[in-house]
């Protein structure tokens, strides 16, 4: 009977594990084994690379694809049997988890004028990004929010929420963000449906947009002590106009553009615990510098069109295509037009970087700081 060759990571380096394996030796494994036990070594060059290795792979996800078979999904499946009527984005490294991109899952929602989704909560903080569509709005712990092209809104861990177009609206579709993969591996993950199946708004429509949206102003005497941010929506033209102001007032960074995160007014810090979202704005004709750092970043194409290189591989895209960038993976940015810009938003799981100590960035030093393209 053919024997399976037993793991054994060696590496002719000093200071790593490099034992070469003799028949002593394989025995001792098979008894380790038995007490469901092994040997560092063995394994040690493997679980401790030199430097991060992403099982996940850059993908670009075209919008002009993927929105038939979105759409067919409401002929095919209900709000009510489905949970959650959504295509969800499956990096061909992590299928096993069901993820977008690292720890990080994404999926495309459909919702036709009418339909309700219930309510419910789980351990998974998520977001919505608005990609066509009127007459969406998300109810989040009784705050109803209406929503729009472009805007971002939070449905945070804990949180009560639902979702729905209203009878006058249209097919609405957006992107879905959540950690469920990394919430699944920290083994913490809990998921309740509302027991009213929908709730009772009980305050008046956009009251946390009119309360906590307004730049450099606090409603006198609120309090706010979660650890989420109030401000449960962001809108796509406030968004726009404050990237317009900045570009004015910067160069911008070489490797991002005019860059400006999505922040909670009580602490300046990301929206979430786990997951940060920023918007940037590339310049007619601008072509950034490559970098790479730590974390997952999954973008979304809010405006205008061109590429981005990652890892040697072009991908190019445009409105409404969404692309992803694995930890630790080399990554620039074109705009493709002479005279507009481009925004690109994105999420990303940055706050669990930062809050570890595991962020590291590095620039690329070579060719002027662009990569060359890999076939």
């Amino acid at each position: 009977m053919a024997t399976t060759a037993r793991e054994n990571h060696r590496e002719d380096v000093a200071g790593r594990a490099n034992v070469e394996d003799t028949p002593e030796l394989l025995a001792y494994y098979d008894e380790l084994e038995r007490l469901e036990a092994g040997a560092l070594w063995t394994v040690a060059n493997k679980i401790e690379p030199w430097q991060p290795k992403s099982s996940s792979v850059p993908v670009l996800w075209r919008y002009e694809d993927l929105r038939a078979h979105v759409l067919r999904s409401v002929e095919l499946v209900s709000p009510e049997k489905a949970g959650r009527r959504v295509i969800y984005l499956n990096n061909p490294g992590r299928r096993e988890h069901a993820a977008a991109v690292g720890w990080l899952y994404s999926g495309l929602q459909v919702m036709h004028p009418g339909e309700v989704a219930s309510a419910h909560a789980h351990s998974a903080s998520a977001l919505r990004f608005i990609m066509e569509g009127e007459g969406a709005y998300t109810i989040v712990d009784g705050h109803k929010m209406m929503l729009g092209a472009n805007d971002f809104v939070l449905t945070p861990n804990g949180t009560w929420h639902e979702h729905g177009v209203a009878s006058d609206g249209s097919p609405c579709i957006w992107q879905d963000g959540l950690d469920i993969p990394l919430v699944n591996a920290l083994e913490a993950n809990f998921y309740v449906v509302h027991p009213d199946l929908q709730q009772s708004v009980g305050h008046p429509v956009d009251d946390m947009t009119h309360a906590w949206g307004n730049p450099g102003l606090r409603p006198a005497g609120a309090e706010w002590s979660k650890g989420y941010s109030p401000l449960l929506k962001y809108e796509w033209g406030a968004t726009y106009e404050a990237l317009q102001r900045y570009a004015g007032a910067t160069e911008g960074s070489p490797y991002d553009g005019v860059l400006m995160n999505y922040v909670n007014p009580v602490t300046g810090g990301p929206v979430m615990q786990t997951i940060g979202a920023s918007m940037q704005m590339l310049r007619p004709g601008e072509s950034t510098r490559a970098h790479r750092h730590t974390g997952s970043f999954i973008y979304q194409v809010a405006k205008g069109s061109g590429h981005s290189i990652i890892d040697g591989k072009r991908f190019d895209w445009k409105e409404r295509d969404i692309f992803c960038v694995p930890s630790w993976a080399w990554h620039e940015h074109v705009n493709a037009s002479a005279s507009e810009d481009a925004c690109l938003f994105t999420f990303n799981d940055l706050p669990v970087m930062h809050a570890l100590g595991l962020y590291r960035e590095e620039a690329f030093g070579d060719n002027g700081g662009h990569q060359p393209l890999v076939s």
